[in-house]
């Protein structure tokens, strides 16, 4: 898919792409919390103007992962309008679904980018949830993405990438000295979970500098011993990401990462003693 292509749905049948089709929704004003799960994803499913936001923010705060087909619908209901505008609906749908999180979200995400079903300019919207999800985005929408001239479209593209396909690892590498350094971070972390050693030295500084669990995953792709001192480090020093990092030692098969993961559990254990005691 090419990003700037438009999708020409209604030629010649005189429908303007700029006014979505008349939904009624519900009968009358819906109270969202009072309904239960099931009301809930029926409502969204068919929800008008007036009750969709109300009725996708309660998804979000059950974690209803039961209504992300309904809010897939809710989205595909305006397939091929929002060339000039965002259609307020599919917004908070897409962001619902994001919210919601996990694999059934992240495929749902997925679909909706790859088919086409937000365009204009709400579809920088769904490519940041895309990005959250860290959805398997086609390779085509990627590679459009990495050459995209927004910054913050690069970084959800680099975000999206996971297949190593040399075009793809091509652009994610020359990505590690864009001027942005979002866009730079991305990058890296892509090719880490890639298990590319090019992106080695920025991610041996973010996790000196700025740790979190997406670049230790990432950092976990590339058996190097400098960066399994540093996962050490924060497995010791870091209570928030000690579990994070002390997972990505154990997945590495590399001497020095089992022995450190020795260390800290045999420490652990020792303290414990001595506390029960």
């Amino acid at each position: 898919m090419s990003i700037g292509r438009q999708l020409d749905l209604f030629d010649g049948g005189g429908v303007s792409t700029e006014a979505p089709p008349p939904f009624a929704g519900s009968a009358g004003p819906v109270a969202a919390s009072e309904l239960d799960d099931a009301a809930l994803i029926d409502a969204i499913a068919r929800a008008g103007l007036r009750d969709y936001r109300d009725l996708t923010e309660e998804a979000v705060q059950r974690r209803l992962a039961e209504a992300i087909p309904a809010l897939e619908t809710l989205c595909r209901r305006f397939t091929g309008f929002g060339l000039t505008r965002p259609i307020p609906e599919q917004i908070a749908a897409v962001q619902a679904i994001a919210s919601i999180g996990g694999s059934a979200a992240s495929r749902a995400v997925a679909a909706i980018i790859a088919d086409d079903v937000i365009r204009g300019p709400g579809f920088a919207d769904a490519v940041h949830q895309a990005a959250r999800l860290r959805c398997r985005l086609p390779d085509a929408v990627v590679l459009d993405l990495l050459r995209h001239p927004d910054s913050a479209m690069r970084a959800d593209g680099a975000s999206c990438a996971h297949r190593p396909r040399a075009d793809i690892v091509a652009l994610l590498a020359d990505l590690l000295n864009d001027p942005h350094q979002a866009v730079a971070r991305a990058a890296a972390c892509a090719l880490g979970r890639m298990g590319r050693g090019d992106a080695q030295p920025i991610l041996l500084r973010l996790l000196a500098e700025q740790p979190s669990q997406e670049v230790i995953e990432a950092a976990a792709g590339i058996e190097d011993e400098a960066i399994i001192v540093l996962l050490g480090r924060i497995a010791r020093t870091r209570p928030e990401l000690a579990a994070a990092a002390m997972e990505a030692l154990r997945d590495m098969e590399h001497g020095r990462a089992t022995a450190i993961v020795a260390s800290i559990e045999g420490s652990a254990g020792i303290r414990s003693i001595t506390l029960d005691n």
